[in-house]
């Protein structure tokens, strides 16, 4: 029968100079330097808002299909958005300046039941998908809860995480 592997001592011999080889080339390389000022600033330069966030009105017509999406998707809910009233502003960039700029609003929403509900919004600047949204399309930067229908809890309690 042939003997399909080396001798043990051909191995070790083998396994050693092949150590050997890749220690020398770590100790001759030269060493770790640290990061020129073009690497340090190179894509690097924070966060560049201009606060430039839609008004309320503007998310309307998001908030309405994608409320008639879940409820149809998630819920077997024939419930959809019939109207909306006495939408307002209620806080604009309410942290610190450094954070993506938020408009907050709120009113009521009129659903094919019959009942008038609270609604709680938000958008966002650069909300879309990768921080890329234009103020046509705001349906990635926009935020909502419907009072009374956040039926996983997303926004509980009474949709106060929604709110500023």
């Amino acid at each position: 029968m042939r003997n399909l592997f080396s001798s043990p001592r051909k191995l070790g011999h083998k396994l050693g100079l092949g150590a050997a080889a890749v220690v020398g080339l770590l100790a001759f390389g030269s060493p770790a330097q640290a990061a020129n000022p073009f690497e340090l600033n190179f894509w690097l330069s924070g966060p560049r808002y201009d606060g430039r966030v839609a008004p309320c009105e503007r998310a309307l017509s998001v908030i309405t299909d994608q409320f008639r999406e879940k409820e149809a998707t998630f819920w077997n809910s024939p419930l959809a958005i019939t109207g909306f009233s006495r939408i307002h502003e209620t806080a604009f960039r309410p942290w610190q300046s450094d954070n993506i700029p938020r408009r907050y609003c709120s009113g009521d929403v009129m659903l094919s039941d019959g009942k008038v509900r609270s609604v709680h919004f938000s958008i966002l600047e650069d909300g879309g998908f990768g921080g890329i949204s234009d103020m046509v399309s705001l349906s990635p930067g926009v935020e909502w809860c419907v009072t009374g229908l956040d039926r996983n809890w997303a926004y509980n309690p009474s949709c106060r995480a929604a709110r500023p």
